[in-house]
C-alpha cells in the first residue's frame, strides 16, 4: 500500500522560513524536516514530494534537497525506496534515539489531573441508581433527564436562561466537537480557529475538509479584535472555535466588551460560534466570572457551547455536553445515529452525582492548580530567569516565552531526558511560536519543578537554533 504524500503546499507551510545563515541549505533544510517530525506536525509513514517539485518550489539546487535527504535517512528520519519516493520515519522505533521507559517519563504533553475527591462515592451512589434504568435499553441519545436538567440549571445560574431541551449529553468535549463539525461544516466550508489554540479541535474540522482561517490571541492582550472582524469580513467563516474562558494554551479570558463585539459580528455575517467552555470553570482566585459567551447572544441562535466533566471531576468519566438553540440541538440529535449512540449511563449519573457538589470540586481544583502556578514561577525563576511567564488567571496551562526560538529543538532534547512535553508550533497552524511553549499547571508541584529543571538542562547543551530567527516567531 502507497504512503500518503504530504502536499508541497503544505509542507512549505509548516517549513517555514527554515534557512539558516550559519548552516548550509541542505542542513537546514533537514534539521527543520526532523524537528517537525518529532513535533508531530509531520506524520511518520509521510511520503515527501519529489526532488524535483522540491527544488523548483524552494528554489535551491537538486544537489541541496538530495544531500538534505540523505542526511535525514542517515539520521534515521527517512527511508527511500527506488520508484516510492522519501518516506518520514521516527529514528526512535529502532533505539537511535534514547527514548525513556514508560515508567520514568514525565508527561507533561497533556493538561490532565487525576480524580477529584469524592469520585468513587458518587460512583457508587450512581450505582445504586443504576437499576431503576435496567428497565429501559439503555440508549440516551439525548442524555439522561436528570443531568440534563442539572446542567441547564448550571447555564441559568451563570445568566445564561437555558432548559433541559437545549442540551445535548456527549462523549466529552471532543465528541461534541467532532459531532458539530460532521453535522454543521461541509467539506471547504471556513473555519475560524484560534491561534495559538487547541491542536485538537482543529484536527476535527481538518477531518471534514474544512479550511481553517486564524485569528490571533496574545498571551498579552488577548483577542484581536480588529483581526477577528477583518478576518470574518474577508473570508466569510461558516463556524468559529474559540475558547473565550481561560484560553488553552495562552489562560486569557475575554472582557463583556470583548465578548459582545464577538457575538455580534458573527451574527451580523452569519457564522456560528462554537464556545469551548470546558476550562470556564477553573478560576485561580475563585472569583465570580464573567458570564458565559452565549449569555451575549441576545438572539440566541449564534452561540452553541461546549462543556466537559473531564477538566473538572475526571478525564476518565466520557461526559460532556452541548448547549445550544433547540433548533441546532435537534439536528444534532438526528445527525448522531449515524456517529455514535450515546454516553454511558453510569458514567452520567455518576457526573449528576458530582455536579451536586461542583463547588467543593472547583475549590479542590483552585487549590492544587494555584499550588502548581505558584511552582511553575519560582522553577522558572530558579532555572530559567530568562524565560517570561504570561500571566494565568485560571484554566489548565500557562503559556511561556522562551525569549529564543527553540521551542521544537528544546522539546526534542528534554524529550531524551524524561520529559514529554508539547512545542508552541503544536498549538499554531503554520509552524509559527517557536518562541513559547506550553506548561500545564494540572500537574503536581513536584513533576512542574522536575520539568522546568529538565528543560533547564537541555537548553544548556543545545546549538544555536537552526532555520528560525528571532523575527519570524510570533
Amino acid at each position: 500500500m502507497a504512503s500518503p504524500s504530504i502536499p508541497l503546499n503544505h509542507l512549505t507551510e509548516q517549513l517555514g522560513e527554515w534557512r539558516a545563515e550559519a548552516s548550509s541549505d541542505y542542513a537546514a533544510l533537514a534539521e527543520r524536516i526532523r524537528l517537525l517530525t518529532i513535533d508531530g506536525r509531520i506524520k511518520a509513514g509521510m511520503r515527501l514530494p519529489s526532488e524535483r517539485r522540491m527544488a523548483e518550489h524552494f528554489g535551491v539546487s537538486r544537489t541541496t534537497v538530495n544531500s538534505a535527504l540523505g542526511e535525514l535517512r542517515k539520521t534515521g528520519y527517512a527511508r527511500s525506496r527506488q520508484g516510492s519516493g522519501t518516506v518520514i520515519t521516527i529514528p526512535g522505533m529502532t533505539g537511535d534515539i534514547p527514548i525513556p521507559h514508560a515508567g520514568d517519563l514525565l508527561d507533561l504533553s497533556r493538561a490532565t489531573s487525576a480524580a477529584a475527591p469524592g469520585l468513587y462515592a458518587a460512583a457508587e451512589r450512581a450505582l445504586q441508581r443504576l437499576s431503576a434504568r435496567l428497565g429501559t435499553d439503555g440508549y440516551e441519545l439525548a442524555g439522561l433527564p436528570s443531568l440534563r436538567e442539572a446542567i441547564a440549571d448550571k447555564y441559568t445560574t451563570a445568566g445564561q436562561p437555558t432548559s433541559p431541551d437545549q442540551i445535548l449529553i456527549t462523549n466529552g468535549a471532543a465528541g461534541a466537537i467532532s459531532l458539530i463539525a460532521r453535522t454543521l461544516v461541509s467539506v471547504g466550508d471556513r473555519v475560524l480557529v484560534e491561534t495559538p489554540g487547541y491542536p485538537h479541535s482543529n484536527e476535527a474540522f481538518r477531518a471534514v475538509s474544512a479550511r481553517l482561517v486564524p485569528t490571533i490571541v496574545d498571551g498579552d492582550d488577548g483577542w484581536d479584535l480588529t483581526h477577528f472582524t477583518q478576518t470574518v469580513a474577508l473570508s466569510s467563516p461558516r463556524v468559529a472555535y474559540l475558547m473565550p474562558d481561560f484560553h488553552n494554551p495562552t489562560s486569557r479570558s475575554m472582557s463583556i466588551a470583548t465578548r459582545e463585539k464577538v457575538v455580534h459580528t458573527a451574527r451580523r455575517h452569519g457564522m456560528l460560534i462554537v464556545a469551548d467552555e470546558t476550562t470556564a470553570d477553573l478560576s485561580l482566585n475563585g472569583d465570580t466570572h464573567i458570564a458565559p459567551l452565549g449569555a451575549s447572544d441576545e438572539w440566541g441562535e449564534t452561540v452553541i457551547s461546549v462543556g466537559s466533566a473531564s477538566k473538572t471531576i475526571w478525564g476518565g468519566l466520557r461526559v460532556g455536553w452541548i448547549r445550544a438553540a433547540e433548533q441546532h440541538i435537534n439536528r444534532l440529535h438526528a445527525a448522531r445515529f449515524s456517529y455514535d449512540l450515546g454516553v454511558s449511563v453510569l458514567d452520567q449519573l455518576t457526573v449528576s452525582e458530582m455536579i451536586e457538589n461542583l463547588p467543593e470540586v472547583l475549590a479542590y481544583r483552585r487549590g492544587i492548580h494555584r499550588q502548581s502556578a505558584d511552582a511553575l514561577r519560582a522553577a522558572l525563576q530558579e532555572h530559567l530567569p530568562e524565560a517570561r511567564l504570561h500571566s494565568v488567571a485560571g484554566g489548565v496551562a500557562a503559556w511561556i516565552d522562551l525569549n529564543t526560538p527553540i521551542s521544537s529543538a528544546l522539546t526534542v532534547a528534554a524529550r531524551s531526558r524524561g520529559l514529554l512535553i508539547g512545542a508552541g508550533p503544536w498549538f499554531g497552524l503554520n509552524g509559527e511560536f517557536e518562541l513559547k511553549l506550553r506548561i500545564p499547571i494540572t500537574a503536581p508541584p513536584p513533576d512542574i519543578t522536575r520539568a522546568i529543571a529538565i528543560l533547564a538542562e537541555a537548553r544548556r547543551d543545545l546549538p544555536q537554533p537552526v532555520g528560525r530567527s528571532a523575527r519570524h516567531a510570533s
